[in-house]
């Protein structure tokens, strides 16, 4: 699918449909993206056009291909510790106030987890932390995305070498992996064991996943309306428990939007709280 092949009206009827759906915002003169990330997808389905599309989603039953959809149109840009800071802080500070409240647990919920590297890191961070001889706890972390073939592959925690390697010192790779052999590396079962992994929109309800101590919900919140936005970060305050924290992306801010949480600043950086 070419650019020049996209009629004005059908980009416009599918942004809608996409935001409808998923909560994903695109801009003006997105076509560019649109023809990349679903050309493949469509040639695969016989879909000659993004008209074609948009009238095969209008239809019931079109789930499968939304979600198909949807996982093609996100980004699903991730790597292991990605930022440094917010797994600094978690270890230097969070969990170090939660052994001094002597909380022994922490329930953790990674948003738009994508494969499954935050989640995962966020375990070994906790591991991490309990080595130091400063205390020790446990967390149970739930990892949820939009996308089906992402949460199967963080549930396998089975990853290709390079993406193993990315943004791993050589002495987490050997603590936190074991070679399974053909170039493919397995996260180790005591760091598994504590991520669960879900499929979940953020635009529906949170009820069923509980509340949680802490949430990452990183370089995702740009991708929505200021309404949404603003929707997700106040249910995610009803989501954390008081006291708890809200860790989002390094270019994000809460601005407008925090009325719900206190900034917090930690090391050079920036990060939200409950009262």
């Amino acid at each position: 699918m070419s650019v020049s092949a996209i009629k004005e009206q059908d980009y416009q009827a599918f942004r809608q449909i996409l935001e409808t759906s998923s909560g994903i915002v695109l801009g003006d003169n997105k076509q560019y993206l649109v023809a990349s990330r679903l050309g493949p997808l469509m040639a695969d389905q016989g879909v000659s056009d993004l008209g074609e599309l948009v009238a095969r989603l209008r239809r019931p039953g079109s789930g499968t291909l939304q979600a198909r959809v949807i996982e093609a149109m996100t980004t699903n840009e991730t790597q292991w510790f990605r930022d440094g800071y917010p797994f600094r802080v978690l270890k230097e500070h969070i969990l170090p106030a939660y052994v001094k409240q002597n909380q022994r647990s922490v329930r953790v919920w990674s948003a738009a987890c994508s494969s499954g590297q935050e989640a995962y890191s966020i375990s070994m961070t906790v591991d991490e932390f309990n080595r130091t001889g400063r205390g020790s706890i446990d967390a149970e972390i739930v990892g949820t995305d939009i996308a089906p073939r992402m949460i199967e592959a963080a549930r396998q925690g089975r990853y290709r070498a390079s993406v193993a390697r990315r943004g791993l010192t050589s002495e987490r790779q050997q603590r936190y992996f074991r070679e399974l052999g053909d170039d493919v590396w397995e996260v180790r079962p005591e760091i598994k064991r504590r991520a669960t992994f879900k499929l979940h929109n953020l635009l529906d309800s949170y009820a069923s996943l509980g509340r949680f101590d802490i949430i990452f919900c990183r370089n995702v919140l740009i991708y929505f309306s200021t309404d949404s936005r603003r929707d997700i970060i106040h249910r995610m305050a009803q989501s954390v428990r008081p006291g708890g924290w809200l860790i989002i992306g390094a270019s994000e801010s809460l601005s407008g939007y925090a009325g719900d949480f206190e900034m917090h600043r930690l090391d050079g950086g920036v990060v939200y709280r409950r009262p």
